[in-house]
């Protein structure tokens, strides 16, 4: 199945609920991720949802207008079965024309500026791919004030950017 708005992007409401306990459950580097640097369309104006019901899964962070979908991993991620079954979710995702980037719980709590420049550079590339406009220039560098980045630096404890390969 293309995701698209017609099918609400590969929306299933049957996941609602528990889509609901996990948006109230978040582990720490979620949270993080969610509060420095995806809410209230900090990502270049883009607007993001949080555990979202998408075809057979729920979504860690998604953003309808890019169809890109963001993955924090916990340690059990690196589990046997649970590697399994995260190919087969992003093997599904992609089918279905989404863009999927994962992180690790440790990318996230120690290095949020490398991550959101991943983001930042995702979401540069998805933009020249689709042919779509610059976003709102309100949004321009929201996350990069002095008062933000000493929030993030209290919250991650370094700024040095380590990259994941």
């Amino acid at each position: 199945m293309e995701a698209n708005m017609e099918n609400y992007y590969a929306y299933n409401g049957s996941l609602q609920p528990y889509a609901n306990r996990l948006r109230k459950e978040m582990t720490k580097a979620e949270a993080c991720l969610w509060k420095y640097a995806l809410r209230a369309s900090k990502r270049k104006g883009y607007g993001f949802r949080r555990q979202r019901p998408v075809l057979n899964f729920i979504a860690d962070f998604m953003c309808k207008e890019l169809k890109l979908i963001i993955e924090v991993d916990g340690i059990s991620h690196s589990w046997n079965e649970t590697v399994q079954k995260d190919r087969v979710k992003v093997e599904m995702l992609r089918n279905a024309g989404f863009e999927i980037i994962r992180f690790t719980d440790e990318d996230v709590l120690k290095n949020i500026n490398g991550v959101t420049e991943v983001i930042d550079f995702k979401i540069d590339e998805i933009e020249k791919v689709l042919g779509l406009p610059p976003p709102n220039p309100l949004h321009e560098g929201e996350n990069t004030c002095s008062e933000c980045l000493c929030i993030i630096k209290i919250c991650v404890g370094t700024n040095v950017p380590r990259w994941r390969g």
